[in-house]
């Protein structure tokens, strides 16, 4: 794909994790006819492989634009993704697990919504599922509504009267549809990264939640799941 955008193409951000479920969300901004301009969060985390995903991913796609922007949470901790925190093996509870990042996603969006109004964009996509992920506080549909009507309230476009869209396509899909999505798009899913926990020969661990959901996702979807996983 052609990555030089028209002049006359709406253009979206689209927060790219690297994950399945960002490679979808941008694919979907893309057949719907969005220039892609990609913002990806390094924040020091263990699954750091998810970056190489990234820039994979905006390759594949035609991002117009990439930026992996360092954030070091890290300094913070308070994750088993960002300090020295065992990652959960034993599966996928009813409470909000370790793996949380506290705030992630109002920080992530927060970013985003600074750059796309930087660009002059208007529409986010971002891929929280609110399914899949509804231990996740930052993932739900009332967050992402909020957030909808901060932007109006906290940025000189909102004040102005622009419109900010937040997208979230994905929310109310379970991983069985996305890894469909995913297939119908026609997109190389061994490009994304879901893996908490990559192991020292490269491969996924299979047994954090993150590679459970995954791995379920594709079985039920009928689609093989290209991850080499370790377990």
């Amino acid at each position: 794909m052609s990555s030089a955008a028209n002049s006359s193409q709406r253009q979206a951000v689209v927060l790219l994790s690297g994950g399945l479920d960002s490679m979808v969300v941008a694919g979907l901004a893309q057949e719907a006819g969005y220039a892609i301009n990609a913002l990806t969060i390094d924040y020091n985390q263990r699954h750091r492989r998810e970056l190489d995903a990234a820039r994979a991913i905006a390759e594949r796609i035609g991002a117009v634009r990439h930026v992996v922007l360092p954030l070091d949470l890290s300094r913070f901790g308070g994750s088993a993704l960002t300090a020295d925190i065992d990652v959960p093996k034993q599966g996928v509870g009813a409470d909000i697990p370790v793996t949380y990042v506290p705030a992630r996603n109002l920080v992530f969006l927060s970013l985003t919504l600074a750059w796309a109004e930087a660009l002059g964009v208007r529409d986010i996509f971002i891929g929280v599922n609110a399914l899949d992920y509804s231990g996740y506080p930052d993932c739900r549909p009332e967050f992402i509504a909020g957030f909808q009507d901060l932007a109006r309230l906290a940025t000189k476009a909102g004040a102005e009267g622009d419109e900010w869209r937040i997208h979230a396509p994905l929310q109310f899909l379970g991983k069985a549809e996305i890894a469909a999505e995913a297939h119908r798009l026609e997109l190389d899913a061994g490009l994304s990264w879901s893996c908490y926990d990559p192991q020292p020969d490269g491969s996924a661990c299979g047994l954090c939640d993150s590679c459970r959901l995954r791995r379920e996702g594709f079985a039920k979807a009928g689609l093989v799941d290209p991850t080499r996983y370790a377990a």
